[in-house]
């Protein structure tokens, strides 16, 4: 019976942590906004067991902190911090991209080709955010390195409050450069062409750091 319970609390956990996660992801809790335990273990009919092991799960990912002294915690940047994990970025995913593009097929570059239209013809944040993300992470679909896209993944998340704030800021008037990088993305991939694939990607990365870093207000003290 106990071995039972153990297995239901971790289904129960698991649950928790995906609901948080997407949470997090579609900025309804943003970083440095507290996770009251109490409210979730209400809301999913629950002890605090299962929410404090789906918080140690999310920890473990890097998009929650806990605290002894005051709980949970959306995990927040410093610029510094910042500045690291999108430097991070331009070296992890190029190389997850240069894995992946020798497995890459004709039809995953028509699904590219497609993702990159309704990008276009869309001028929606969230929209674009959905559709950016399943854009690249296509792109690197084909690697066969399990920790190196576990690890591309992390700060992907960590990131996605900043990336939400880089594409309101860009607007329609600057998103035309997000396109035509977009574009040449592809093209390197249609010719699996992995070098030149992986340059665009670091500057497509990089572009966004230094914008990003421009506006210190986005950050935490």
């Amino acid at each position: 019976m106990a071995s039972s319970a153990s297995e239901g609390n971790g289904v129960v956990s698991r649950r928790i942590a995906e609901r948080l996660r997407e949470l997090i992801l579609d900025g309804h809790l943003q970083p440095g906004q507290r996770i009251v335990q109490d409210e979730l273990a209400a809301e999913f009919g629950t002890s605090r067991l299962p929410v404090r092991e789906a918080l140690r799960i999310l920890e473990s990912s890097g998009l929650v902190r806990l605290r002894s002294s005051s709980g949970a915690w959306v995990t927040s940047m410093d610029t510094e911090a910042f500045d690291i994990a999108y430097k991070i970025r331009e070296r992890i995913e190029p190389l997850a991209l240069a894995e992946s593009v020798p497995h890459l097929t004709d039809d995953d570059v028509v699904r590219l080709e497609e993702l990159q239209a309704a990008i276009e013809d869309n001028d929606d944040v969230e929209v674009f955010l959905r559709l950016d993300r399943e854009l690249h992470w296509l792109t690197y679909s084909r690697s066969t390195s399990a920790e190196l896209t576990l690890l591309a993944e992390r700060y992907w998340d960590t990131t996605q409050f900043y990336r939400r704030a880089f594409a309101m800021l860009a607007g329609q008037d600057r998103r035309w450069v997000i396109n035509a990088e977009h574009r040449l993305l592809i093209d390197a991939v249609r010719r699996r062409d992995a070098e030149s694939a992986e340059h665009v990607l670091a500057g497509h990365i990089k572009r966004t750091r230094i914008e990003l870093m421009r506006h210190p207000d986005l950050f935490t003290s």
